[in-house]
């Protein structure tokens, strides 16, 4: 038995166990979650999705070897095993080429499975949901026919198939998160469930696809929470309590809950004691980042006029110049907008921190801080809550101990002992 399969029969049998999964591409914030595994030798689930990292590189610029060679690089720099490590591909299905034809998009999509397996994913979220090329919205049974199609990809060009295990369902917000405040939310019925694992079931037979069918793990269903850009919807169990009790008749079986990002870390153990096992964040990390840079931006203010690296400025500059992250998502006044493009749950700001220009301000910044230390006073009303005596006055690991209390809460809310 696996140490995915022996969690998931804990959580089964009833103990509140769990595994967080970290979705993201910032370096900052995998350095982040890579010392945080170092620190407590926790298994450490880190994803890519078919947006940032695909055959065509992504708006991360990486192929899925890419990502693997870079996340390995770091993870070497921060002294933890790759093995301590599960690499996962999140909503690897046609979203990436939805306005393709049906079969360019597939073909494409093929591409992509065989990419990750290949590259070492192991953990893999089938998502063929989205309707191609024109199509009309496909059928449960379609869908189920093209997620089987693109597990035997998997299977084929795996090193090692036995390894790969899978997610499938897709009953949560697109990839990159809701163009729009969400009215209401809609916990899955137990029908709509039950008919994603029957047309999957069906369609996995199908294919001879015996064997990959006891390794799917998870099924993707919609617990009832979400976040827009200045609204959070809290998981209520009561609502989920039917949907729950279904997946016990399914053996091995639990949920993979999407969009989980700022829900009280009480909400998070709950979500992990009705079954949904696996905790996907990813907006709330840079958001964490984000914060702990402007920290740094403010402190750099206080200390002098000309000390300034204009960070900020550089930011809204760019983001001015090259609005496609983010121009979709928000509306509202001139100031309303504004507001958002930085302070957005939805963190539309996480798609720049690679611009060219940004980064190397942000370089700058930290550097003048490495070779200047600020005073510990000016450290402490910019990164509250930090104890005195203990105030790192190193940037990095400043930037890191915030992010970290994201990475932290969520594996209390899975059950691990935190630092």
């Amino acid at each position: 038995m696996t140490l995915v399969q022996d969690l998931i029969a804990r959580n089964r049998a009833g103990e509140a166990v769990g595994l967080p999964c970290f979705c993201t591409a910032n370096a900052h914030v995998l350095r982040a979650v890579l010392s945080y595994a170092k620190q407590t030798g926790h298994p450490t689930v880190i994803e890519a999705t078919c947006n940032q990292v695909n055959q065509d590189g992504g708006y991360t610029g990486m192929t899925a070897a890419d990502f693997m060679t870079w996340l390995a690089g770091m993870a070497g720099d921060a002294g933890v095993p790759m093995d301590q490590l599960i690499l996962g591909g999140d909503h690897l299905g046609p979203n990436v080429w939805k306005n393709e034809p049906l079969d360019v998009a597939m073909e494409k999509s093929r591409a992509l499975v065989k990419s990750y397996v290949q590259a070492g994913f192991k953990k893999i979220h089938l998502d063929t949901s989205m309707a191609c090329g024109g199509e009309p919205n496909p059928s449960f049974e379609q869908i189920a026919e093209r997620a089987a199609d693109l597990c035997a990809v998997a299977e084929e060009h795996a090193p090692d198939p036995s390894a790969l295990f899978y997610v499938i369902g897709t009953e949560v917000p697109i990839p990159g998160g809701e163009t729009e405040e969400p009215d209401a939310l809609d916990v899955t019925s137990v029908d709509r469930y039950r008919a994603t694992i029957d047309t999957h079931h069906a369609a996995f037979m199908a294919r001879g696809l015996t064997d990959a069918w006891s390794r799917i793990v998870s099924v993707v269903t919609q617990p009832g929470v979400d976040f827009g850009h200045t609204s959070v919807y809290p998981f209520v169990p009561e609502k989920a309590a039917h949907l729950s009790a279904a997946i016990r008749s399914d053996e091995g079986l639990t949920f993979e809950a999407h969009s989980t990002d700022y829900q009280s870390t009480q909400a998070l153990s709950d979500l992990v004691k009705n079954h949904f096992f696996f905790l996907k964040v990813g907006p709330e990390l840079t958001f964490r980042f984000r914060e702990a840079v402007w920290a740094l931006a403010a402190i750099q203010d206080q200390l002098s006029d000309d000390a300034s690296s204009g960070l900020r400025a550089t930011i809204e500059a760019q983001m001015a110049a090259n609005p496609g992250y983010w121009k979709d998502y928000y509306s509202g006044s001139s100031e309303a907008v504004e507001r958002l493009k930085i302070y957005s749950y939805s963190d539309r700001i996480r798609y720049y921190w690679t611009d060219q220009k940004i980064a190397s301000a942000l370089d700058d910044m930290i550097l003048t801080f490495k070779v200047s230390l600020p005073p510990e006073t000016l450290l402490s009303q910019a990164f509250t809550g930090l104890e005195f005596g203990d105030i790192p006055t190193d940037p990095d690991a400043l930037i890191a101990r915030h992010i970290q209390k994201c990475v932290a809460r969520y594996f209390a809310a899975a059950g691990f002992q935190t630092t």
